[in-house]
C-alpha cells in the first residue's frame, strides 16, 4: 500500500521582476516643450507563504514544484506607472518548517499563522520623468527593473499537537484516539494501517483540551528510515507528551517489554531530545489479557524507569478518562510546543567583477553605469541602512568602478546614477 501522507517536498519559487521605467515626453498642441513624463515600472509580485488550517498534508506540493510571481508591468508616457504583479500566496500546513536546500537551515517556521514574504518582488524601474533636474531638463534615459528573488527550499510538515500516540503498528492508537476525541481514523485488524497523522481534540474538563495525534506507526529501524520511520519520528518532534501504547495481550504473541524498549530505542536513535520527553505508559487490550504476568513485568519495568502505566481497554472504554485526566494534568506542568527559530542567514551576492560594467556620460555630466553584477548588487542591498550603504560603497569600491570612473574622466560634484540610486560622486 503506498503512503499517500506527503510531509517533505521542495519546491523552488521566483518573485516576479520589476517592470522597466520609460523614456517619454509631453507632447500637447500648442504645447512647445512638456518635458519629460515617463513613468515607472511596477514592483514584481512577491512570494508568501500562509497558513491554511484546512490543509493536513504537503500533497499538492508532489505535483507542482515551480511556483512564479507574475512581474510588475513597464511605466507608460503621462508619468503613469506600471501596474505592481500580484502577490502569490502559497498555503501551507500549520507547523510546516522552511529550510534552505543547500544548507538545509531553517528559514522560517509556519507555526504561528503570520504570513511570511520568501521572496521579495524586484524594485520598478525608474521612468525619464524622474530623473528631471534644473540642470538635467531633458533626460533621455530610463531605468529596467530589478529582477525578483529566487529560492529552492524544502518544506517539511512537523504536525502542531500537545501528546502523540507512539507503539508498534496495531496497538489499539487509532481506537484509543476514536473513543477520547471525535477523530475518525481508519481502523482494521493489521499492520500500517494508520498511512497519514490523524489529530483530534480531548476535552478534559472545563477549560482544560489538547490535542492528540496518532502518528504513522514505528518499527524497529524506523530511525534509520525503515517502514514509515521517518514520517513516524519527524511528527513527534514538536509533542510535549507522549502515550506509550503496549499490547499487553499477548494475542500476537509479542512480548510487551520487549516493545516498549524497541520504541523507545528507535525514539533516542532519531533524537536525545525525545529520548528524554516526558512518557505515559497506557497498557492497552487489558480486557483481552491472556497472561497477567506479561502486565505485571510490564508495570515493574516501566515504574522503575520513572514512568506512570494505566491499565486500560481502548475499545471496551476502561480506564481510558483516568488516563485522559493524567494527560491533562500532566501537560499542565510542561512548557509549549516547541517553535523553531530561524537558523538561515542570506549569503551576500556573489559578485563576479569580470562581467563589464556599461558606463556611459550623458550631455549633462550625468554618468550613467549598467551590468548585471551592479543589477543584482542593487537589488539586494537596502540603500535606506546605513550599514548596507557602507558595505554597498565598498563593493563598488573593489569592484574598480571608482577607478574607471575616474580614468574616464569624472570630477567631484558629477552625478552617478545607478538603476533607482543616484549620488553626488566625491574622491
Amino acid at each position: 500500500m503506498a503512503n499517500s501522507f506527503i510531509d517533505k517536498a521542495r519546491i523552488t519559487v521566483r518573485a516576479g521582476n520589476g517592470g522597466n521605467g520609460v523614456v517619454s515626453f509631453h507632447r500637447e498642441k500648442y504645447v512647445a516643450a512638456g518635458g519629460p513624463d515617463g513613468g515607472d515600472g511596477g514592483k514584481g509580485g512577491s512570494v508568501i507563504l500562509q497558513v491554511d488550517d484546512n490543509l493536513s498534508t504537503l500533497m499538492d506540493f508532489r505535483y507542482k514544484r515551480k511556483y512564479s510571481a507574475p512581474n510588475g508591468m513597464d511605466g507608460q508616457g503621462g508619468r503613469r506607472s506600471g501596474r505592481d504583479g500580484e502577490n502569490l500566496i502559497i498555503k501551507v500546513p500549520r507547523g510546516t518548517l522552511v529550510r534552505d536546500t543547500e544548507s538545509g537551515e531553517i528559514i522560517q517556521d509556519m507555526s504561528s499563522g503570520e504570513p511570511y514574504v520568501l521572496c521579495k518582488g524586484g524594485r520598478g524601474g525608474w521612468g525619464n520623468s524622474h530623473f528631471a533636474t534644473p540642470t538635467r531638463q531633458v533626460p533621455r534615459f530610463a531605468k529596467g527593473g530589478l529582477p525578483g528573488e529566487s529560492h529552492d527550499v524544502v518544506l517539511e510538515l512537523k504536525l502542531l499537537a500537545d501528546v502523540g500516540l507512539v507503539g508498534f503498528p496495531n496497538v489499539g492508537k487509532s481506537t484509543l484516539l476514536s473513543v477520547v476525541t471525535r477523530a475518525q481514523p481508519k481502523i482494521a485488524n493489521y499492520h500500517f494501517t494508520t498511512l497519514s497523522p490523524n489529530l483530534g481534540v480531548v476535552y478534559a474538563g472545563e477549560g482544560r483540551s489538547f490535542v492528540l495525534a496518532d502518528i504513522p506507526g514505528i518499527i524497529e529501524g524506523a530511525s534509520e528510515g525503515a517502514g514509515l520511520g521517518h514520517d513516524f519520528l519527524r511528527h513527534i518532534d514538536r509533542c510535549r507528551l507522549l502515550i506509550h501504547v503496549v499490547d499487553v495481550s499477548g494475542s500476537e504473541g509479542r512480548d510487551p517489554v520487549q516493545d516498549f524498549d524497541a520504541i523507545n530505542a528507535e525514539l533516542s536513535q532519531y533524537s536525545a531530545d525525545l529520548e528524554k520527553r516526558p512518557q505515559i505508559v497506557a497498557a492497552n487490550k487489558s480486557d483481552i489479557l491472556e497472561d497477567p504476568e506479561n502486565l505485571e513485568r510490564l508495570r515493574a519495568h516501566v515504574e522503575k524507569l520513572g514512568y506512570p502505566l494505566f491499565e486500560i481497554s481502548a475499545a471496551a472504554h476502561k480506564g481510558v478518562e483516568q488516563l485522559m485526566n493524567k494527560v491533562s494534568e500532566t501537560l499542565s506542568t510542561l512548557p509549549p510546543i516547541v517553535v523553531y527559530e530561524p537558523e538561515y542567514v542570506p549569503k551576500p551576492p556573489v559578485i563576479d567583477y569580470s562581467q563589464p560594467l556599461d558606463i556611459q556620460r550623458l550631455d549633462d555630466g550625468t554618468w550613467v553605469v549598467d551590468g548585471p553584477w551592479l543589477q543584482r548588487l542593487i537589488g539586494n542591498v537596502n540603500l535606506n541602512d546605513y550599514e548596507s550603504r557602507m558595505y554597498f560603497d565598498k563593493t563598488l569600491r573593489d569592484s574598480g568602478l571608482y577607478q574607471q570612473l575616474e580614468d574616464m574622466g569624472i570630477q567631484d560634484g558629477d552625478t552617478v546614477s545607478l538603476y533607482d540610486f543616484e549620488f553626488e560622486y566625491q574622491r
